[in-house]
Protein backbone atom coordinates (compact mmCIF):
# COMPACT_ATOMS: atom_id res chain seq x y z
CA UNK A 1 0.00 0.00 0.00
CA UNK A 2 2.56 2.34 0.86
CA UNK A 3 4.29 1.80 -2.94
CA UNK A 4 0.84 2.46 -4.24
CA UNK A 5 0.59 5.62 -2.38
CA UNK A 6 4.13 6.87 -3.38
CA UNK A 7 3.23 6.03 -6.94
CA UNK A 8 0.17 7.39 -7.13
CA UNK A 9 1.54 10.79 -5.99
CA UNK A 10 4.31 11.19 -8.86
CA UNK A 11 1.20 10.53 -11.08
CA UNK A 12 -0.53 13.71 -9.43
CA UNK A 13 2.82 15.58 -9.22
CA UNK A 14 2.79 14.66 -13.56
CA UNK A 15 -1.07 15.91 -13.79
CA UNK A 16 0.06 19.15 -12.30
CA UNK A 17 2.73 19.96 -14.27
CA UNK A 18 0.65 19.43 -17.51
CA UNK A 19 -0.20 23.14 -19.36
CA UNK A 20 -3.74 22.22 -20.14
CA UNK A 21 -4.49 19.72 -16.71
CA UNK A 22 -7.71 18.02 -17.45
CA UNK A 23 -10.71 18.18 -14.94
CA UNK A 24 -11.30 15.97 -12.48
CA UNK A 25 -14.49 15.03 -10.99
CA UNK A 26 -13.68 12.79 -8.31
CA UNK A 27 -10.02 12.46 -6.30
CA UNK A 28 -9.10 9.56 -3.63
CA UNK A 29 -6.44 8.47 -1.81
CA UNK A 30 -5.76 6.12 -4.70
CA UNK A 31 -7.67 7.15 -7.68
CA UNK A 32 -8.47 9.85 -10.01
CA UNK A 33 -11.54 10.21 -11.94
CA UNK A 34 -11.72 12.86 -14.87
CA UNK A 35 -14.94 14.34 -17.11
CA UNK A 36 -14.91 12.67 -19.72
CA UNK A 37 -14.65 9.16 -17.84
CA UNK A 38 -11.28 7.85 -17.78
CA UNK A 39 -9.87 7.25 -14.42
CA UNK A 40 -6.35 6.33 -12.56
CA UNK A 41 -6.03 3.99 -10.12
CA UNK A 42 -2.73 2.62 -8.45
CA UNK A 43 -3.21 -0.65 -6.81
CA UNK A 44 -0.90 -2.66 -4.19
CA UNK A 45 1.32 -5.50 -5.67
CA UNK A 46 -1.18 -8.28 -4.69
CA UNK A 47 -2.83 -10.81 -7.04
CA UNK A 48 -6.12 -11.45 -4.65
CA UNK A 49 -6.44 -7.53 -4.45
CA UNK A 50 -6.57 -6.57 -8.09
CA UNK A 51 -9.05 -9.03 -9.80
CA UNK A 52 -12.41 -6.93 -10.92
CA UNK A 53 -10.81 -4.75 -13.40
CA UNK A 54 -11.31 -4.77 -16.80
CA UNK A 55 -11.68 -2.38 -19.93
CA UNK A 56 -8.14 -0.88 -19.26
CA UNK A 57 -6.55 1.38 -21.52
CA UNK A 58 -3.08 0.85 -19.95
CA UNK A 59 -1.72 -1.32 -17.12
CA UNK A 60 1.36 0.06 -15.64
CA UNK A 61 3.00 -2.35 -13.81
CA UNK A 62 6.00 -0.54 -11.49
CA UNK A 63 9.00 -2.60 -10.16
CA UNK A 64 8.05 -5.45 -12.18
CA UNK A 65 10.72 -7.74 -11.46
CA UNK A 66 9.85 -8.05 -8.40
CA UNK A 67 6.14 -8.40 -9.12
CA UNK A 68 4.59 -12.21 -8.64
CA UNK A 69 4.42 -13.96 -11.84
CA UNK A 70 0.67 -14.59 -10.58
CA UNK A 71 -0.44 -11.07 -10.52
CA UNK A 72 1.74 -10.78 -14.17
CA UNK A 73 -0.79 -13.24 -15.35
CA UNK A 74 -4.07 -11.82 -13.38
CA UNK A 75 -3.85 -8.41 -15.28
CA UNK A 76 -3.14 -9.51 -18.63
CA UNK A 77 -7.17 -9.95 -19.24
CA UNK A 78 -7.81 -7.13 -18.55
CA UNK A 79 -6.70 -5.72 -21.69
CA UNK A 80 -8.72 -8.56 -23.48
CA UNK A 81 -11.60 -6.32 -24.96
CA UNK A 82 -10.17 -2.82 -24.62
CA UNK A 83 -6.98 -4.39 -26.89
CA UNK A 84 -5.04 -1.58 -24.01
CA UNK A 85 -1.13 -1.56 -23.67
CA UNK A 86 1.01 -2.99 -21.10
CA UNK A 87 3.93 -1.60 -19.76
CA UNK A 88 6.76 -3.44 -17.35
CA UNK A 89 8.65 -0.55 -15.72
CA UNK A 90 11.69 -2.05 -13.44
CA UNK A 91 15.47 -2.61 -12.74
CA UNK A 92 16.42 -6.02 -13.52
CA UNK A 93 16.52 -8.60 -10.35
CA UNK A 94 17.70 -11.55 -11.49
CA UNK A 95 17.36 -13.92 -14.63
CA UNK A 96 14.42 -14.92 -13.17
CA UNK A 97 10.48 -14.10 -13.59
CA UNK A 98 7.84 -12.94 -15.96
CA UNK A 99 9.68 -8.85 -16.66
CA UNK A 100 12.95 -11.60 -17.83
CA UNK A 101 11.64 -14.17 -19.99
CA UNK A 102 9.21 -11.20 -21.76
CA UNK A 103 12.69 -8.82 -21.76
CA UNK A 104 14.79 -11.75 -23.13
CA UNK A 105 12.46 -14.03 -25.12
CA UNK A 106 9.04 -12.08 -25.24
CA UNK A 107 9.88 -11.14 -29.10
CA UNK A 108 8.12 -8.47 -31.56
CA UNK A 109 4.89 -8.24 -29.12
CA UNK A 110 6.94 -6.12 -26.57
CA UNK A 111 9.09 -2.61 -27.26
CA UNK A 112 12.11 -2.86 -25.49
CA UNK A 113 13.67 0.76 -23.98
CA UNK A 114 17.02 0.81 -22.11
CA UNK A 115 18.12 3.38 -20.37
CA UNK A 116 21.26 2.69 -18.18
CA UNK A 117 21.93 5.50 -15.08
CA UNK A 118 25.47 6.50 -17.21
CA UNK A 119 23.09 7.74 -19.54
CA UNK A 120 20.65 9.73 -17.14
CA UNK A 121 21.94 13.48 -16.87
CA UNK A 122 20.98 14.01 -13.19
CA UNK A 123 23.01 11.83 -11.94
CA UNK A 124 26.54 12.58 -11.46
CA UNK A 125 29.37 10.06 -12.30
CA UNK A 126 31.07 10.72 -9.09
CA UNK A 127 28.07 9.14 -7.49
CA UNK A 128 28.15 6.52 -9.75
CA UNK A 129 31.52 5.92 -9.25
CA UNK A 130 30.70 5.40 -5.23
CA UNK A 131 27.60 3.41 -5.91
CA UNK A 132 30.13 0.91 -7.63
CA UNK A 133 32.59 1.00 -5.01
CA UNK A 134 30.02 0.35 -2.64
CA UNK A 135 27.91 -2.18 -3.84
CA UNK A 136 30.05 -4.34 -5.81
CA UNK A 137 29.61 -5.64 -9.50
CA UNK A 138 26.63 -7.59 -9.02
CA UNK A 139 24.17 -5.38 -7.02
CA UNK A 140 26.01 -1.79 -9.01
CA UNK A 141 25.01 -4.07 -12.87
CA UNK A 142 21.62 -4.91 -11.88
CA UNK A 143 20.97 -1.29 -9.93
CA UNK A 144 22.75 1.21 -12.38
CA UNK A 145 23.89 -0.91 -15.59
CA UNK A 146 19.91 -2.93 -16.66
CA UNK A 147 21.98 -6.14 -15.79
CA UNK A 148 20.28 -9.39 -15.93
CA UNK A 149 22.60 -11.18 -13.74
CA UNK A 150 22.29 -14.63 -11.71
CA UNK A 151 21.19 -14.82 -8.21
CA UNK A 152 24.54 -14.75 -6.03
CA UNK A 153 23.52 -18.16 -4.47
CA UNK A 154 22.97 -19.91 -7.89
CA UNK A 155 25.20 -23.17 -7.95
CA UNK A 156 24.26 -23.18 -11.77
CA UNK A 157 24.55 -20.07 -13.87
CA UNK A 158 21.18 -19.72 -16.23
CA UNK A 159 22.89 -19.92 -19.44
CA UNK A 160 24.88 -23.16 -18.07
CA UNK A 161 21.60 -24.63 -17.62
CA UNK A 162 19.66 -23.28 -20.97
CA UNK A 163 23.07 -24.89 -22.63
CA UNK A 164 22.40 -28.43 -21.09
CA UNK A 165 18.63 -28.38 -21.89
CA UNK A 166 17.83 -30.50 -25.67
CA UNK A 167 14.42 -30.75 -27.42
CA UNK A 168 15.84 -33.61 -28.88
CA UNK A 169 16.10 -35.79 -26.04
CA UNK A 170 12.95 -37.50 -25.26
CA UNK A 171 11.05 -37.42 -21.70
CA UNK A 172 11.86 -40.06 -19.20
CA UNK A 173 9.07 -41.78 -19.27
CA UNK A 174 7.15 -43.76 -15.76
CA UNK A 175 5.36 -46.94 -15.63
CA UNK A 176 4.26 -49.19 -12.97
CA UNK A 177 6.96 -51.65 -13.80
CA UNK A 178 9.26 -48.66 -13.63
CA UNK A 179 8.76 -47.02 -10.92
CA UNK A 180 10.98 -44.38 -8.93
CA UNK A 181 12.01 -45.27 -5.37
CA UNK A 182 12.89 -42.18 -3.81
CA UNK A 183 15.29 -42.98 -0.53
CA UNK A 184 16.54 -40.34 1.61
CA UNK A 185 19.87 -40.94 1.93
CA UNK A 186 22.44 -39.44 4.33
CA UNK A 187 26.21 -38.78 2.84
CA UNK A 188 28.66 -36.96 3.51
CA UNK A 189 29.17 -36.37 -0.47
CA UNK A 190 25.60 -34.03 -1.59
CA UNK A 191 26.04 -34.92 -5.04
CA UNK A 192 22.55 -35.96 -6.24
CA UNK A 193 22.24 -38.50 -9.20
CA UNK A 194 19.59 -41.16 -10.30
CA UNK A 195 20.99 -44.80 -11.09
CA UNK A 196 18.61 -47.57 -11.62
CA UNK A 197 17.96 -50.00 -8.72
CA UNK A 198 17.61 -53.70 -8.27
CA UNK A 199 13.87 -53.38 -8.99
CA UNK A 200 13.76 -52.31 -12.65
CA UNK A 201 13.25 -48.80 -11.10
CA UNK A 202 15.03 -45.60 -10.21
CA UNK A 203 16.56 -44.33 -6.72
CA UNK A 204 17.86 -41.08 -6.12
CA UNK A 205 21.54 -41.34 -4.29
Amino acid sequence: MRQSSELFGKVIAFLNRLAARPVMVEENRLSIRFMNGSRIVSLPGKEGTIRGFSGAALIVEDEAARVPDALYRAVRPMLAVSSGSLMLLSTPFGKRGHFFEEWTHGGTAWERVQVAATQCPRIPGEFLEEEKKALGPWWYGQEYECQFSDTESSVFSYDLIQSAISPDVAALEISKENAFNVEKIHQHDTTEFIRPNSRNGYRFA
